[in-house]
């Protein structure tokens, strides 16, 4: 079958370089991948794999919990303006 339709898509250019080097090393271009991949939508008769929320750990729940409290100010945190500043205090706390 000849390929005369276009696809024009816009990819963060990290995950295009990282992508584009692992399909390498798979003997794959990235227009081959993509065409594998709709390939398989129609095979399958929809996405070729699963689209879910993450399930986290407790460990990851609570330190997404505790980053979003210290973000939003409901765990105050100490903050330095220089690098001799943390250290005075981390020096200091060592003595007490």
């Amino acid at each position: 079958m000849a390929k005369s339709e276009t696809l024009h898509i816009r990819v963060d250019p990290d995950v295009k370089a990282d992508v584009e080097a692992m399909l390498s090393t798979l003997g794959l271009s990235t227009t081959e991948a993509v065409n594998i991949f709709l390939h398989q939508i129609l095979l399958v008769g929809g996405l070729p794999f699963e689209v879910k929320y993450p399930q986290y750990n407790a460990e990851t729940l609570a330190a997404m919990r505790e980053a979003r409290d210290i973000a939003t100010g409901k765990i105050p945190v100490k903050s330095y303006n220089s690098v001799a500043e943390l250290m005075e205090d981390l020096n200091s706390d060592d003595e007490d």
